[in-house]
């Protein structure tokens, strides 16, 4: 209590009007000199916090002033956020004293309303980041801020309303790092808006609307953001000197052509995801003037982007039809390439993508791959899914020796017949060229074949290959042979056969020890394999939509250790013919997912009458029941037959001897 009263005569001696009343009386909560007094319908800083607090978290009240009393008070100050009040005004001058402020967060207020009263907020002597996101303000207005921060490093502007960038707007705030103006209007930048920040490395200009950029000259920024604006055409200034861009996104625009870029770059990541693309080779009578040493000449007027550093390229949700050759001459260092969803009819590289470690070609309309020998060495995933491939070299994916993930669904390939004239796995001399195998590629793991028109799997297809994951479904009519998954038995973890329209499958599953996905769903199956005791770790088997009547044999019970999903809806399973799923429900050890869907089919009056039950419902003891009832009619019906030939024999003797009886009497 003694301290307490001290504290007050020392801050009405020392000017300060705010009270330092007891922390308990306060409506924050108090952790280590930082107050968190979110969402408890503050009208006001709270006047009644320690005076050396660190941290005030205001967020979330109705505070409409930002007063000199009590804020100042708080000289320790270094964090203020009053973000989501309903702030349109803040005393002039009022954080010129405040030494020791770092950080102010002011976004979702209403601070138009102070710069269209010409108020200005004035000195920020040592604050190194501001947000001023989601404030309704448009052009000339963020001045009233910034004009006087020196120190600022971090500038947040994104969601308000400005449409133009003056040369003057930060010249009040030099020491800039990184200025987020998202989601403005912006439609023009004066020429020098930003060239006098030295420091600025990071601008986020997304979601905008501009147009076009000329003459880009920002030398000293590294991450560029130009994403979701209407930018038609982005040309460099023509330059010597280096440019320290390492990361470009021009992705949501309507790029006709490639970027001009700076031929000093140092550019890693480059994003052109969904523009309007149909050629890729940069226009040779662009400002930019290429300098390559011996390098080759290119024709029509075009060469190709210098980007030696490049790591990352996207060039998905594009129009462009083809990929010259010489298009990847530079790109010495990439990695990532994303050519999806472009109008590709086929694909050529030469071995300057030898470090290329991710390829997608999917969804255009490739027809085949024209893959020079040793080229993609380095490749570890290639996805062409949903295009026509139909004509590829036998060995072409021999030829990739750390591939790992391939990815071939909805196109026309065929699967190359082989044969084991000896131990080693060989493709018959006579096999067409318009097939691939993928016997022995030693690192791949992923295999996609779904929806590929395939009518067989043929043996030791996969043989010298580590493949966790198969998926050949949605190939109706597929064969598969009893050695189509030779050599896979201690890799394979998950394989995909639904809606193949099998009517018998010779594979043996219990010699797949790391089996734990099998999915045979939409099939013609109507018998199963039998696993054998701890032979599996199978965790989900999907068995819907076939014809099981029994599965008895197939002893799924063995799997009960291991097993969590086991799925049969769609099946005419019988009632009594599956006790052991009815026993598997009730321990409620395995999930059975729309279990109320799964039905059987309850025989009684010996199998003249069934009735369509709710495999929930059915319980051992009414299978037995109708058991004994059956068996009760069988031993009655038996009985009766005994008497019934015994009647009839009893009768047939006596007519005969009747017979005889009266031969007799007649002699």
């Amino acid at each position: 209590m003694k301290f307490s009263l001290l504290l007050f005569f020392w801050a009405v001696l020392n000017g300060g009007i705010s009270t330092y009343r007891p922390i308990a009386l306060a409506p924050c909560e108090m952790r280590n000199l930082e107050a968190f007094c979110q969402n408890v319908d503050l009208h006001q800083v709270p006047p009644e916090l320690h005076p050396d607090v660190s941290k005030i978290d205001a967020s979330g009240n109705k505070i409409r002033n930002v007063t000199e009393r009590p804020l100042t008070f708080y000289a320790s100050l270094r964090h203020l956020d009053l973000s989501s009040n309903l702030i349109g005004f803040v005393k002039p001058g009022i954080f010129a004293e405040m030494k020791n402020l770092l950080d102010i967060n002011l976004a979702n207020n209403q601070l138009y309303l102070l710069a269209q009263e010409d108020l200005w907020v004035g000195l920020l002597p040592q604050v190194r980041r501001l947000d001023l996101s989601r404030n309704s303000l448009y052009s000339g207005m963020a001045e009233h801020f910034i004009h006087q921060a020196p120190s600022l490093r971090y500038l947040s502007l994104a969601e308000n309303s400005i449409i133009h960038i003056s040369q003057s707007m930060f010249q009040g705030s030099p020491e800039l790092v990184e200025v987020n103006l998202h989601n403005n209007m912006i439609m023009e930048i004066e020429e020098g808006a930003f060239e006098s920040m030295m420091h600025l490395t990071k601008l986020n200009l997304s979601m905008n609307s501009l147009t076009c950029i000329v003459e880009f000259n920002l030398r000293q920024l590294e991450v560029l953001d130009l994403s979701r604006n209407s930018i038609e055409s982005f040309h460099s200034t023509q330059s010597v000197e280096d440019f320290n861009l390492i990361w470009l996104d021009l992705s949501e625009n309507k790029l006709l052509r490639f970027p001009v870029l700076p031929q000093g770059n140092k550019l890693a990541y480059l994003n052109l995801t969904n523009n309007i693309m149909q050629f890729v080779m940069v226009d040779s009578h662009s400002d930019v003037n290429y300098q390559w040493e011996d390098g080759p000449q290119y024709p029509n007027n075009s060469r190709p982007p210098y980007l030696p550093a490049l790591l990352s390229l996207d060039l998905s949700y594009n129009e462009i039809q083809s990929i010259p050759s010489q298009f990847f001459d530079s790109m010495l260092s990439l990695q990532f390439l994303n050519l999806s969803k472009n109008c590709l009819q086929t694909f050529g590289t030469s071995n300057e993508l030898a470090l290329l470690s991710v390829l997608d070609l999917s969804c255009n309309s490739l027809k085949n791959l024209k893959l020079e020998s040793n080229t993609l060495r380095g490749l570890r995933e290639f996805h062409l899914q949903d295009n026509h491939l139909q004509e590829l070299r036998p060995d072409i994916f021999q030829g990739l020796p750390y591939l790992q993930w391939l990815d071939l669904r909805n196109n026309k390939v065929h699967l190359c017949d082989s044969h084991s004239g000896s131990r080693r796995q060989r493709l018959s001399p006579n096999v067409p060229h318009s097939c691939v195998s993928f016997v022995r590629v030693p690192k791949l793991q992923y295999l996609y074949l779904s929806a590929n028109r395939l009518k067989n799997l043929p043996m030791y297809n996969f043989f010298g290959t580590k493949l966790r994951v198969l998926d050949v479904s949605m190939n109706w009519g597929l064969q598969i042979e009893a050695k189509s998954l030779v050599g896979l038995e201690f890799s394979l973890e998950y394989l995909d056969l639904h809606g193949n329209g099998l009517t018998t499958l010779n594979v043996d599953f219990s010699l797949f020890p790391h089996l734990r996905y099998l999915n045979l769903s939409d099939n013609q199956l109507s018998w199963l394999p039998a696993w054998s005791e701890d032979c599996c770790v199978l965790e989900v088997l999907d068995l819907h939509n076939n014809s099981f009547n029994s599965l008895k044999n197939s002893q799924i019970p063995t799997l009960e250790k291991n097993l969590r999903n086991l799925y049969l809806v769609g099946n005419p399973l019988s009632c009594c013919g599956n006790i052991w799923l009815s026993q598997m429900i009730h321990k409620a050890v395995v999930e059975i997912p729309d279990l109320d869907l799964v039905k059987c089919q309850f025989a009684r009056s010996l199998g003249f009458e069934e009735e369509e039950v709710h495999m929930s419902h059915v319980r051992p003891e009414d299978c037995e029941r109708e058991d004994l009832k059956n068996m009760s009619v069988l031993i009655f019906l038996a009985i009766l037959l005994v008497l019934s030939l015994i009647v009839i024999g009893v009768g047939l003797v006596c007519c005969y001897r009747r017979h005889l009886f009266g031969r007799h009497y007649k002699v």
